[in-house]
């Protein structure tokens, strides 16, 4: 039996026609437009997850064929359930030729596998206790890229830092990242790091951002400094909760199972500065033959220091319809609309 070769590319800077771009100042690469899993689970169970297994695993199978190839989760999604991480283990196990394909972020802080006060935090121990069951939910050998979800005040920077040097050191973790970080706390670890002469750097800060609401007050500035700094920024939420998509257009109701609805945040719907940048947004989406999600995460991607965007799909149509942004070019024009009216 003769086999067949199919030669690989020596280099490239996409897969299945989708863009890739580095993460921070590092060699790595993921797509640009990406997949947020925060909702993925088993809602049988009451975890408050909207997204099946058997959803998720078209969403999973779509996305490779897409080239959405940067996974990101947490162990704490859905009360603390770890059902997101365990819910793309189970596909990793069904699928294991696609681990490498796959830059598979996950996080780690909030109390988790226990109600101790050790069994959430930065600490040396909870760390390590946390990725081994990351690690276990996730059917994987390790993590492309581990975020501490939150600053801890009480934990020395230096013994967390050093637990992730351990855990790079092991092949468990590859590169490092923070979530929900202010400029100061960014600032106060790259100093331990530089101090100690640690082989390791934030390659990403991943905190709220959309382009209607922008940084959250208390976060205000970590887009600059990670743009100043090389680390690259990605943005929670980029499409509002829901706000900037065609779900909530003029005339159509809203009621459960609307996300804005069920977290309660429907006031963002009648606050008038709000309204007027989406209408605007949605002007200039129909001049472009977008929708306003794609127009919104094609902007996005624009911005000086951003990283990949990471939008969450319930639905293969929705995570198509996402992944058509990041093979959009917006032209100078329409950049310099949106930047004047939103």
């Amino acid at each position: 039996m003769i086999t067949i070769i199919t030669p690989y590319p020596w280099a490239t800077d996409s897969f299945n026609g989708m863009p890739y771009r580095k993460i921070g100042n590092t060699g790595l690469k993921s797509s640009v437009v990406g997949l947020g899993t925060w909702k993925f689970g088993y809602p049988e169970t009451g975890d408050d997850s909207r997204v099946d297994e058997k959803t998720a695993f078209e969403i999973f199978d779509k996305a490779i064929e897409l080239g959405v190839t940067f996974w990101d989760t947490a162990n704490r999604y859905n009360n603390s359930s770890g059902n997101s991480e365990r819910i793309i283990g189970k596909w990793f196990a069904a699928n294991p030729g696609q681990r490498r394909n796959v830059v598979l972020a996950t996080k780690v802080f909030g109390g988790m596998d226990g109600f101790t006060p050790n069994h959430s935090g930065l600490s040396r121990s909870n760390i390590l206790d946390s990725v081994y069951s990351c690690l276990e939910r996730l059917k994987t050998e390790y993590i492309d890229i581990l975020y501490f979800h939150s600053f801890d005040e009480q934990t020395p920077i230096i013994e967390s830092l050093c637990a992730i040097d351990d855990l790079i050191k092991m092949d468990v973790i590859r590169y490092f990242a923070v979530s929900n970080f202010s400029v100061a706390q960014l600032e106060s670890y790259q100093k331990v790091i530089t101090e100690n002469s640690m082989k390791f750097s934030i390659a990403a800060v991943q905190n709220q951002y959309d382009i209607i609401r922008k940084e959250d007050e208390k976060y205000k500035g970590v887009l600059k400094y990670a743009h100043d700094s090389q680390i690259s920024f990605i943005g929670w939420s980029p499409l509002a909760g829901g706000l900037l998509t065609e779900r909530y257009d003029k005339g159509r109701s809203i009621g459960p199972g609307d996300r804005l609805y069920d977290e309660n945040q429907t006031t963002l719907l009648t606050d008038s500065e709000i309204v007027r940048k989406r209408e605007k947004l949605s002007e200039v989406a129909q001049k472009t033959g977008l929708g306003i999600s794609q127009l919104a995460l094609a902007y996005m991607l624009t911005l000086p220091g951003m990283g990949p965007v990471i939008p969450s799909s319930s639905s293969v149509k929705q995570l198509v319809d996402n992944a058509k942004a990041g093979t959009v070019i917006l032209e100078d024009d329409y950049i310099k609309e949106i930047d004047d009216r939103v």
